[in-house]
């Protein structure tokens, strides 16, 4: 059982937002009778239908994909370079990758057809945590930490790191929760660093050390149950 604008939501109509308002118009029936309350609870034996034709939800799929170095997260690049999408067979092609990590980056990426969950890990209200392990050109001096966490202003705003540990001479540890392109890199080299190698290592609460970079998985329905939460106060 679920709420009806969910439930048109799954089956790829329109955001819940906007599904409410096409419940509101009039424009959905159950059972044949038009149904215009938005906490009207639809069960799978329920018949929907939007403008006269019946929608049901989606199935939908979850990927973890370790991107390699050198891979565009896009479907295809005019200069010929490889995309993510060639590290996927046929019937995962129609996914849709959640954020991006330049050509120079690696690390996980999720890949689905979910729209909600996307929304969840894309929307900065959400507030959602990516861990990055980073190695620098030269040994990160702590005295710079303060500034990172503090923020730094870019061009498009002012970008924070939630949290940054010092590895080794050479390679932090960095966590943020804001969502600004190339965020790491740019922040860094404002204070006179440069990223040498960055991989994405966490998404909110999901991590894999066994997944080899250009391999990928479904995720499992706990780990997606954790998704769907994360971000929750």
């Amino acid at each position: 059982m679920m709420r009806l604008n969910r439930y048109l939501a799954q089956a790829g109509v329109a955001s819940r937002r906007g599904a409410e308002e096409i419940i509101v118009s009039g424009r959905v029936s159950i059972n044949g009778t038009v149904c215009t309350d938005l906490s009207r609870q639809v069960v799978p034996s329920d018949s929907v239908k939007l403008d006269g034709k019946s929608v049901r939800p989606r199935d939908f799929l979850y990927v973890l994909l370790n991107k390699p170095a050198d891979y565009i997260t896009t479907r295809s690049d005019d200069q010929g370079r490889p995309t993510i999408y060639h590290l996927l067979p046929s019937d995962l092609q129609r996914l849709a990758h959640v954020g991006r990590l330049d050509i120079d980056s690696e690390g996980l990426l999720i890949l689905t057809n979910d729209g909600e969950l996307t929304l969840r890990l894309t929307h900065p209200r959400y507030k959602l945590p990516k861990e990055y392990l980073v190695t620098l050109d030269r040994e990160f001096d702590m005295t710079d930490l303060p500034k990172v966490k503090r923020g730094v202003y870019l061009s498009d705003g002012k970008a924070r790191f939630d949290a940054l540990v010092k590895l080794n001479s050479r390679q932090v540890r960095v966590v943020l929760t804001q969502g600004i392109t190339r965020q790491v890199r740019r922040m860094l080299a404002a204070i006179g660093y440069k990223v040498k190698r960055l991989e994405r290592t966490r998404i909110g609460p999901l991590a894999d050390k066994a997944l080899r970079p250009g391999e990928f998985r479904l995720l499992r329905p706990a780990e997606v149950e954790k998704l769907k939460g994360a971000g929750d106060h």
